[in-house]
């Protein structure tokens, strides 16, 4: 009897270590992996907010972005293209041909602008699916969820025996408005999503065995977080003399102090509304940052909670932007420690002066735009080591 009760208990032992093998791991996905130097690459392209056919330098730019750094994998950051209902399809290819030609796998979230032209998300989602094929890895992770295409995606350790890093992706959604009809402000994040982001945190850490896999975020629109972070708060909405949220309100006195790396070029626009996304992040432990675009000029990282919040410049000319910032940004996560990063912006300007490998011809952009672009990189960073003086000196903000 003993020998029979052995025997099944032996055999729940197998079957409970095989549930576990075969249990399905959110975001797992075979392809994305640490290099055997232990490193993994990611671009963050945001904004590139273009029509059909996209600027002759944004293709080249990125084209030559790919070939000189190799990354693992393109996290578009929304507004990826503003091409006619007419055009969108086309406009949505020559973008993934770019990955599909270069072998590169890509993800994506959806700006504000994306489906303003009369194509719905779920349309240019599955536009995006076709035309990147293989290499399109993004994927609409619970389609009943707000928004379209929030998702994650696992990467596994240089051996490929373990998680070693997760990335988020999160449809910010686009605008809000009052019960007459009356713009508030942009969208956010909703709660919907906030609890499909912790069960996965949670999902992909009791996959790792119990330990937590850090993570970076990406979406389009910034989290309200990043107000308290660089501007004065007020104590009433006074219209439009202050930027005014649901029952926060701040002034236009921005201080820089806080910005870690980078420049603030234009006030941010968050979302009108705070779920508590970013608490989210903060109490859950994982995210090391979030990224976002929606901003184009803006190309900085600010620390909160231990958590980075990172605005990635626009990599476009069919928007507006600025020499001094638009590019890409490149993420290097080394697995030995996955608790940091490092960030590297990609920007034109730097890439034409220095002549690169893969210089090809730049469209409307001189040398003279990119002379500009260098000289206002310089005058900002004067400008942050006086703010940081300042604040060395009196303790005031600037």
């Amino acid at each position: 009897m003993k020998k029979v009760i052995a025997i099944i208990l032996s055999m729940l032992l197998i079957f409970s270590h095989s549930a576990v093998a075969f249990a399905v791991i959110p975001g797992d996905n075979n392809v994305l992996k640490f290099d055997e130097n232990g490193e993994f690459k990611i671009f963050n392209i945001c904004d590139i907010q273009d029509d059909f056919p996209i600027h002759k330098t944004t293709v080249a730019f990125i084209k030559d972005m790919i070939k000189l750094h190799e990354p693992d994998i393109v996290v578009l950051g929304g507004d990826n293209s503003t091409a006619s209902k007419e055009t969108k399809a086309d406009a949505i290819k020559e973008l993934c041909d770019i990955f599909v030609e270069s072998e590169t796998y890509f993800t994506f979230v959806f700006g504000n602008h994306d489906d303003e032209q009369g194509v719905s998300r779920e349309e240019l989602f599955e536009m995006y699916k076709l035309y990147g094929g293989k290499y399109c890895l993004a994927y609409d992770a619970v389609p009943e969820l707000s928004g379209v295409g929030t998702h994650n995606l696992t990467v596994k350790s240089s051996d490929g025996k373990k998680i070693a890093y997760n990335l988020y992706m999160f449809d910010s959604n686009s605008s809000v408005y009052d019960d007459e009809g009356e713009w508030l402000g942009y969208d956010c994040v909703h709660p919907d999503q906030i609890e499909w982001y912790k069960n996965t945190a949670e999902s992909v850490k009791a996959a790792n065995g119990g330990e937590t896999v850090n993570a970076m975020a990406f979406q389009h629109i910034i989290v309200q977080e990043i107000n308290e972070m660089m501007f004065y708060d007020f104590p009433i909405a006074l219209g439009e003399a202050t930027r005014n949220y649901d029952g926060k309100s701040y002034t236009y006195l921005p201080f820089v102090h806080n910005i870690k790396e980078g420049y603030l070029l234009e006030a941010p626009c968050p979302g009108y509304y705070n779920y508590g996304q970013f608490d989210a992040f903060v109490e859950t432990g994982d995210v090391v940052a979030t990224f976002s675009g929606h901003d184009h000029l803006n190309s900085f990282i600010v620390e909160k909670d231990g958590v980075d919040i990172v605005n990635t410049p626009g990599c476009t000319f069919g928007s507006y932007g600025d020499p001094a910032t638009r590019g890409i940004r490149m993420l290097t996560i080394n697995e030995n420690d996955t608790s940091v990063y490092e960030s590297e912006m990609l920007t034109i300007s730097e890439y034409i002066l220095n002549g690169g490998e893969y210089l090809t011809e730049f469209g409307d952009f001189s040398k003279a735009d990119a002379v500009l672009g260098i000289f206002e990189m310089d005058f900002f960073n004067l400008y942050f080591q006086f703010t940081d003086l300042i604040y060395l000196l009196t303790g005031i903000k600037m």
